[in-house]
């Protein structure tokens, strides 16, 4: 049995039509608006029409996402929707360029400068990439010399995220090694007494890749040497 009640049918519906032709969240208010209740009314009916789709175990659920509500594919048949989509590849982000998001992510308002002293590679290009995408755009200049643009992310950024807002991002703790692993890191990476150096990779490996490992969660900034060109595509 639904759990609609048979009063608010009807305007649960036409929520309903409305997420379904909406190209972005819509936030409560502006539901309010179409049908004419007080916000409070309209998030009831969101509720209910979302414990609807729960309880009928459709492959669809309404999401908070970005300060509003939308129509998604339930997480259970992500696998499905992976295969329909499978000709969108091309359109995906490289690492690259996920990497510099996630930085700008978490360190926002962050200057170009900054993701590449992050990165150890320039960001220029991958930063225009994501600007391009609508990911992040600028948010303010810095105070400092040269009043630097500083980049944030933007709606469509949380919208693509499915997050309501930027407290839903992880906590960066859970990517953080332990003290122990750490600590076996920090004896790789320190110089040996006498001048040896065990910094310098064998066999001829690229010491950056060496010099990246245990920064959390991001790829190590040697993955992406080769330029921004190569990045952004």
């Amino acid at each position: 049995m639904s759990p609609v009640p048979e009063g608010a049918r009807q305007e649960a519906a036409a929520i309903e039509a409305v997420l379904l032709v909406a190209t972005e969240p819509v936030p409560a208010g502006l539901l309010a608006e179409l049908l004419e209740v007080p916000v409070e009314r309209a998030e009831e009916l969101v509720g209910l029409l979302a414990a609807s789709y729960d309880a009928d175990g459709r492959g669809i659920e309404v999401a908070a996402v970005a300060g509003g509500f939308r129509l998604q594919s339930r997480a259970d048949y992500s696998a499905y929707v992976e295969r329909f989509v499978l000709d969108d590849a091309p359109h995906r982000l490289s690492a690259a360029a996920l990497e510099t998001l996630a930085i700008v992510a978490y360190k926002q308002p962050i200057s170009r400068a900054q993701v590449a002293a992050i990165r150890g590679v320039n960001a220029d290009g991958v930063i225009r990439l994501l600007v391009q995408r609508g990911y992040i755009g600028e948010v303010g200049r810095d105070e400092g010399p040269g009043q630097a643009l500083l980049f944030g992310t933007t709606p469509l950024f949380l919208e693509k995220m499915g997050l309501e807002s930027l407290a839903g991002l992880p906590p960066l703790q859970e990517f953080v090694p332990d003290a122990g692993t750490v600590e076996a890191l920090e004896g790789v990476l320190r110089p040996a007494p006498g001048g040896a150096d065990l910094r310098r990779p064998r066999d001829g490996a690229d010491e950056e890749a060496l010099a990246g490992e245990g920064d959390g969660p991001l790829p190590a900034p040697g993955a992406s040497r080769g330029g921004d060109a190569r990045d952004a595509r």
